[in-house]
């Protein structure tokens, strides 16, 4: 049963969150134009390269993250452009009436809304990834498990909050690199 809880559901986990981002990426290319008028509707220039970017992004990441390779980084990333585009791109706030079903607003607040819950989800997976881990070693914590962790040095701990993995590579092992 430990197979299940240490490398089936954090690798289901990971799937999920990302599953959205290459078909995001592929949309953009079968409907260039319109996903150009979207990136255009922003007060950044350079429509194109940044939808050129927002593609690399949604196709890379989601690749690192569900392979491990370079996962805290390519997590704190995807978390990043999930943040920036449903502020430059889903202001609810722009539009009369937003909480009406009948404004235009309307469906941006669920997007809004759907990109900070995503923002959420993909900040906990960075909890569980070599970067976190990386963090925690630099100051002498060294995670054992889940639920539990072991003073390595006399350091003070790290502010900002727990280092808890979730990923599977929390092994001894793996902390040992």
């Amino acid at each position: 049963m430990d197979w299940l809880v240490n490398d089936a559901l954090p690798l289901v986990a990971r799937i999920c969150l990302v599953v959205i981002f290459p078909f995001s990426g592929l949309d953009k290319i079968v409907n260039w134009d319109n996903a150009l008028k979207q990136a255009a509707s922003g007060f950044l220039p350079g429509a194109p390269v940044l939808l050129v970017l927002g593609m690399i992004v949604e196709f890379g990441t989601p690749i690192c993250i569900v392979s491990g390779w370079h996962d805290g980084l390519a997590t704190f990333v995807l978390a990043g452009y999930c943040a920036v585009t449903a502020i430059l791109y889903h202001n609810f706030w722009a539009y009369p009436r937003f909480w009406s079903p009948d404004s235009a607003g309307y469906p941006h607040v669920w997007d809004f809304l759907k990109n900070f819950g995503l923002v959420g989800g993909l900040l906990l997976l960075i909890l569980g990834s070599d970067l976190a881990q990386a963090e925690a070693a630099s100051v002498g914590w060294k995670i054992a498990d889940r639920s539990s962790m072991e003073r390595t040095s006399d350091q003070p701990r790290p502010s900002g909050g727990a280092a808890v993995g979730y990923s599977r590579r929390t092994t001894d092992a793996a902390l040992a690199r």
